[in-house]
């Protein structure tokens, strides 16, 4: 199903609806520890100019040699994108000045890209999806970095990123609001994840997206688009957007036109703003790199990159659900960020019984051990609560030892203190009690004490609830919950 199939959202103007039509150019800084075509360092945050060399820095007759690495990786991103790899494909010079690119001119590829069509499905809202279209995706060079506020007088240049490989994956206009934009952004990020072709830090900059927004009427021609330029956050990236439409749809309605520009977008206003008028690809003047080869490998060197793919977000949710019986909403939670899916799987592995605890296991991971982390600001990669603690917590419950109640203390214990939880469970006398007999007694006592909420129970059996919720206080929580609702229905004759 397109993009253009599926229910989005239309903006009223003043005149009428209108619809947006987003397309994107994401460029995701290529996981290498050396640059396209050099031998330099990769590693962000050096100082200054540390990680250049004489081909970085365009010295005279310093050729450029392609990083095989970067290849397997471009491959690699296109395979995880379903999209079509290109056995031969052909560097070009893009040609413009900017005093961070030392050669004068980029080392990109125009016509003949090392990826071709591909697609990505997104998941929307109420459990909707969107298939948003590849064009391509080709290798680039990344250029350096001007700072201004070094000097009063003066620009410098830190060339540490330069030369740095970048892959530019471009969708097709096939987004059609903020709310698909920010879906297709964040899928895009797992996969690479995924993949680890790229890290998806868009603090660093590792990961950027140029966003392309135009309006129309719905089904009428795509009207002139602004590029803005340079997104590094998902939420900004739909903040831009909204704006950027309602911008484009007064111009119109006031009789203007729409001048087809690159953008920014100030985050602190919440508005985009103008830059420079848009460049066409005439202007930059392309032609093949005269230093480089064109780029061939065999269909066989793609088939091994695909033999080694890790198993991908939509293959691993389809599997959570078809195996384990998880909802797809609990199963797209779980897939949503590698190092998550590989916690959860980590947790299975050391249940006693997997079949049996999966769901619940979904539930301890998404709602316990999730929640808590977001409300502290952490990421699964500081946990204190380990998949073996997680597991035995679990385990604890399926066995009838502890409540669902005790686990939840015993949970917070293990996440501020540590702890192996069957040795803390012993140690802190927070076993569930299951004797009969001893439950009995505080079950007589409360009886005995409430005769109208007896006569309530007895009209009504719902009341009972009142009763169970006074034997696990009067217990600290320990009685078996089941054992309780039993013995109350045989003492009540319910």
């Amino acid at each position: 199903m397109s993009a253009a199939a599926i229910p989005h959202t239309l903006i009223k103007g003043t005149t009428g609806d209108w619809e947006v039509v987003i397309g994107m150019e994401v460029h995701a800084q290529v996981t290498s520890k050396s640059k396209l075509f050099s031998g330099a360092s990769t590693a962000f945050g050096g100082e200054p100019n540390s990680h250049v060399s004489l081909v970085d820095a365009a010295m005279p007759g310093m050729l450029p040699v392609i990083n095989e690495e970067c290849v397997r990786q471009a491959v690699r991103t296109g395979l995880g994108l379903n999209a079509q790899i290109n056995l031969r494909s052909v560097f070009d010079r893009k040609n413009y000045f900017y005093p961070d690119l030392p050669q004068g001119y980029q080392i990109s590829q125009y016509k003949q890209p090392i990826v071709g069509e591909g697609e990505v499905t997104v998941e929307l809202d109420g459990g909707r999806t969107a298939t948003i279209g590849i064009e391509r995706l080709h290798l680039e060079q990344d250029a350096g970095k001007l700072l201004h506020d070094q000097s009063p007088t003066m620009s410098f240049v830190d060339l540490n990123r330069s030369g740095v490989a970048l892959m530019e994956i471009v969708s097709k206009p096939d987004i059609r609001d903020a709310e698909q934009a920010k879906a297709y952004v964040t899928k895009l990020r797992a996969i690479l994840r995924y993949l680890g072709t790229c890290d998806g830090d868009m603090e660093k900059g590792s990961l950027r997206a140029d966003v392309n927004v135009s309006v129309r009427r719905p089904g009428a021609a795509l009207g002139t688009r602004c590029e803005i330029k340079n997104m590094n956050s998902i939420n900004f990236i739909g903040q831009a957007i909204e704006y950027e439409a309602r911008r484009q749809i007064e111009i119109i309605e006031d009789g203007g036109s729409i001048e087809q520009e690159t953008r920014l977008f100030d985050p602190h206003k919440g508005e985009t703003r103008s830059m420079r008028s848009k460049e066409e690809a005439h202007d930059y003047r392309y032609f093949p790199d005269p230093d480089l080869l064109p780029l061939a490998f065999s269909q066989s060197f793609v088939d091994g990159l695909k033999a080694s793919l890790p198993e991908m977000p939509d293959q691993k949710k389809a599997r959570f659900v078809a195996e384990l019986s998880l909802s797809p909403y609990d199963a797209g939670v779980l897939v949503a960020e590698r190092e998550s899916a590989e916690f959860y799987e980590a947790v299975l592995a050391k249940l006693a019984n997997a079949g049996r605890d999966a769901k619940a296991a979904a539930n301890w991971v998404i709602n316990e051990l999730f929640g808590r982390l977001n409300k502290e600001g952490h990421d699964i990669s500081a946990s204190p609560v380990s998949a073996a603690q997680l597991a035995a917590i679990i385990d604890l419950i399926g066995e009838g030892t502890i409540s669902g109640k005790i686990a939840k203390d015993l949970f917070e214990v293990v996440w501020q203190e540590g702890g192996d939880p069957r040795a803390l469970v012993e140690a802190r006398g927070m076993k569930q009690v299951t004797d009969i007999s001893a439950i009995e007694k505080v079950v007589d006592d409360i009886v005995a004490a409430n005769p109208d909420k007896v006569a309530q129970a007895k009209a009504k059996p719902q009341a009972l609830g009142w009763f169970v919720g006074q034997v696990m206080k009067s217990s600290g929580g320990k009685a078996n919950p089941q054992a309780v609702n039993d013995l109350l229905k045989a003492k009540l004759g319910l």
